[in-house]
């Protein structure tokens, strides 16, 4: 499509043709649809009286009569309005739209069905997506199963229970009042907080201790559990899967640690000041001698 007002264009100096007449012989001479819009003479000089004679060709005038005589003999039309552009253009591509011999710069019965393409590159996309997803639940997995098999000890809990100070009252040292801290009383004792122990009227003073003391203190960080025993009026409080995995955790953590200096691995059996010196220098705290333990097995004794 050509717009062709008053002014010739800019010249290019191989030829001496504006650039506007070049690329219209160029879609002349490779056979493409053109059209033209022509301003009349009598649109041209009205225009120049209103806005001076920056609206013609002052340079080359002999040039855009040549090209302008050249277009003519073309498909053209005259407007003298811009609407009469509007015009022209709609009607000319219309014309265009109605010829089915008409072809563009890429003929329409050369290109190619896509159709097939297009679902099967989507076809391939999902299959993608899907075994993306499928590997991301593969390597969860084996991530879960990597922890499940190596737990690592959360040490900011760990430090949160060894700051937590327990007073075990003189009726289950049978001695005196002893302040130990919470993960130094469980971990000692985990073994008893994983079977469990109830509210019952009959439990011990140490059950009682261990029932009403700590572990609700433990259960308030997630690590054990309490619930109603089938068939009883009385409760039980224990360590649930998450204590029990912090515990096993802290547990081979210590195992590996006393395996490098030649220690002990339960710090209850350790015996003599030179293993309690020892053990109040380990990375993590345990009691050399736990009291809850000793008072609970001289109830048995008793028992």
């Amino acid at each position: 499509m050509l717009i062709l007002e008053g002014r010739y264009g800019s010249i290019e100096p191989t030829t001496g043709l504006s650039y506007t007449e070049l690329e219209y012989d160029y879609g002349i001479s490779h056979g493409k649809p053109t059209f033209a819009v022509v301003i009349t003479e009598a649109a041209l000089e009205e225009k120049v009286k209103v806005g001076g004679t920056q609206f013609i060709e002052k340079v080359d005038p002999k040039a855009l009569a040549q090209f302008r005589e050249k277009v003519l003999k073309n498909i053209s039309s005259f407007f003298s309005d811009p609407k009469d552009i509007k015009l022209c253009v709609y009607e000319s591509m219309s014309d265009y739209a109605a010829n089915p011999d008409l072809k563009g710069w890429i003929a329409a019965d050369e290109v190619l069905d896509t159709k097939s393409l297009q679902d099967e590159i989507k076809n391939l996309r999902d299959n993608n997506a899907a075994l993306n997803e499928e590997i991301q639940k593969l390597q969860g997995a084996a991530t879960m199963q990597i922890k499940s098999k190596n737990p690592d000890v959360d040490d900011e809990l760990l430090d949160v229970l060894k700051a937590i100070e327990v007073t075990v009252p003189a009726k289950i040292t049978k001695d005196q009042d002893v302040v130990r801290s919470l993960f130094s009383i469980a971990y000692n004792n985990r073994d008893r907080l994983i079977n469990g122990v109830t509210n019952a009227a009959f439990a011990t003073d140490s059950e009682s201790f261990f029932y009403f003391n700590i572990l609700p203190k433990l259960q308030a960080h997630g690590l054990a559990d309490n619930e109603k025993v089938a068939g009883a009026k009385y409760r039980r409080s224990f360590l649930n899967k998450k204590g029990q995995a912090f515990f096993a955790a802290v547990e081979k953590r210590i195992l590996r640690k006393r395996r490098k200096k030649g220690q002990s691995a339960n710090p209850t059996q350790t015996k003599g000041s030179n293993a309690q010196a020892s053990e109040t220098s380990a990375a993590i705290e345990t009691d050399a001698v736990d009291t809850v333990e000793v008072a609970n097995n001289r109830e048995k004794e008793k028992g």
